[in-house]
């Protein structure tokens, strides 16, 4: 899977959590949980969506992977099938 088609996913999820939220002025190195307002459940609703959609196990300890945008993106491609 492309990074550009990780992003687009990853920005379908996050409006599913916010719809409220304009996540194009989301700079990709904010953290998520605060620029977002997320808390743990929302971001944990985030982590399963993701596995669902992408068919990738996503670990505790990595959680800290997906703060951002931009580390999500990199994360996930690094485990993404095509």
């Amino acid at each position: 899977m492309k990074r550009d088609d990780i992003r687009q996913l990853l920005l379908e999820e996050l409006g599913n959590l916010a719809p409220e939220a304009d996540l194009g002025t989301v700079p990709p190195d904010a953290d998520l949980r605060e620029a977002l307002d997320l808390d743990s459940m929302d971001f944990l609703n985030l982590v399963m969506a993701l596995h669902k959609r992408l068919a990738i196990d996503i670990p505790e300890r990595d959680y800290a992977e997906l703060r951002t945008i931009d580390g999500a993106i990199k994360y996930l491609a690094a485990r993404a099938k095509d």
